[in-house]
C-alpha cells in the first residue's frame, strides 16, 4: 500500500471505476508533458449531488459537491498514471464551476472542497492554481464541475 492509498483510506474515499464519457469527448488528454482532465461533475453511485448552491443547496452541501468532483477528478488522475497515483507530479491548475443562485458570491470557498482533498491525498503534489466560476446551468443539473491539468510522470504525449 502507497502512502497515497492509506491517505485514501484513513480519509474513508473509496475512488469509483471512472464512467465513460456521455458525449464526444475523451476523459483525459495528454500534450507537452501535461495530462488534462476533462471535466468532472458532483456524481457518485448514488446519484450525486445535484442542485443549485444558494438556492437549494446551503455551501456545506456545495463543499460536499465540489469534494465529489475531487474524488472523480482522482479517479481519472489514476487511470491516466496507470493506477500509481504516486506518479502525479503535480495538480498544475483546476477550472472549477458552481451552479449558484443569483445572490450566492461565495464561489471560491465551495471550491475548496475539491482542493482540500487533493492536498489531503496528494500533500503538496495537489497544491495548485485554480479558477473558480458561478453558473446559470451545469450538465445534468449537477452542483459542480471541475476540470484539471496535471503533471504525471512518464505519461508523455
Amino acid at each position: 500500500m502507497t502512502d497515497i492509498d492509506a491517505r485514501l483510506a484513513a480519509l474513508g474515499v473509496t475512488l469509483p471505476t471512472p464512467p465513460n464519457p456521455v458525449a464526444n469527448y475523451v476523459a483525459a488528454v495528454t500534450a507537452c508533458g501535461l495530462t488534462y482532465i476533462s471535466g468532472q461533475v458532483s456524481s457518485d453511485a448514488g446519484g450525486g449531488i445535484r442542485g443549485t448552491v444558494g438556492v437549494d443547496l446551503d455551501p456545506a452541501q456545495g463543499r460536499d459537491a465540489a469534494r465529489l468532483c475531487g474524488v472523480n477528478l482522482l479517479a481519472q488522475m489514476r487511470v491516466a498514471a496507470r493506477g500509481d497515483l504516486s506518479r502525479v507530479r503535480r495538480v498544475v491548475k483546476l477550472g472549477g464551476f458552481v451552479q449558484c443562485g443569483p445572490d450566492f458570491s461565495e464561489i471560491p470557498a465551495i471550491l475548496n472542497g475539491c482542493s482540500d482533498l487533493l492536498v489531503e491525498v496528494l500533500g503538496d503534489a495537489g497544491r495548485h492554481s485554480r479558477s473558480a466560476v458561478g453558473v446559470y446551468r451545469l450538465p445534468l443539473g449537477f452542483a459542480v464541475e471541475v476540470d484539471a491539468i496535471v503533471e504525471i510522470d512518464g505519461v508523455a504525449a
